[in-house]
């Protein structure tokens, strides 16, 4: 049995249960990726399959649950543009159904020079603020953010993401001995919400009996052992 990690029972069958729907929807697909540090990695997490109303919501409600389990308080939802966008404003319509009704903005990478102006979207940035993304490759998205957060006087709390690689991160092209969540979390102060880990995904591929899941298994854990972090 592959070790997941520290979860309550409820975090781990969410997190099954995302990863087998991401792997059902498309967004999570085998085969060889090339990463954005060079890497040829065995599994890659394309969040733009969740291309139609019905996968989008059920995306929502996956966050919205995860983020009420993980006790992370907060007052309002920060999309980064661009993907960021329709995450932020589904993850708080999610969020509304579920009983917890809060603002939600985002910006633009362009500044709009007519109407109102500026990069901000939506509801004014204040209070404690969660920045909804899909995966982490670097620190660099979460920085930015960040700073647009504080700039409007807010508070940049956590990231809530779809899921952590668990893998390290790379510092002037070399494999540190973090990753990117690690280091958002212990350098720039954020707490951090995955809906699933790498680790989750390596259970859901132990417990499934068809060959072919097998051999993915094999070549995740072997990139896993390549390129994890340490988490204890």
């Amino acid at each position: 049995m592959v070790d997941v990690g520290a979860q309550t029972a409820g975090q781990g069958r969410l997190a099954q249960d995302f990863v087998r729907f991401a792997v059902e929807s498309g967004a999570l697909q085998f085969g060889r990726f090339k990463t954005k540090a060079g890497r040829l990695s065995p599994y890659f997490f394309n969040a733009g399959r969740f291309d139609d109303g019905c996968k989008i919501g059920r995306l929502a409600q996956f966050y919205a649950q995860a983020l009420l389990a993980s006790g992370i308080e907060f007052d309002m939802v920060f999309g980064p543009a661009y993907k960021g966008i329709p995450l932020a404003a589904t993850v708080a319509v999610e969020l509304a159904r579920q009983g917890r009704n809060v603002a939600f903005a985002y910006n633009r990478k362009e500044i709009k020079d007519h109407g109102e102006g500026g990069t901000l979207v939506g509801a004014p940035l204040k209070g404690r603020v969660v920045i909804i993304d899909d995966v982490m490759s670097a620190g660099t998205a979460a920085r930015e953010s960040m700073a647009i957060i504080r700039a409007a006087g807010a508070r940049p709390e956590a990231i809530a993401m779809a899921l952590d690689r668990q893998e390290k991160a790379t510092e002037d092209g070399c494999d540190a001995d973090y990753s990117a969540v690690q280091y958002v979390r212990r350098q720039l102060g954020l707490g951090v919400c995955a809906i699933a880990r790498l680790a989750d995904l390596l259970r859901y591929l132990t417990d499934n009996e068809s060959e072919g899941m097998r051999l993915h298994r094999d070549e995740v854990l072997a990139y896993r052992q390549r390129y994890g972090v340490n988490e204890g």
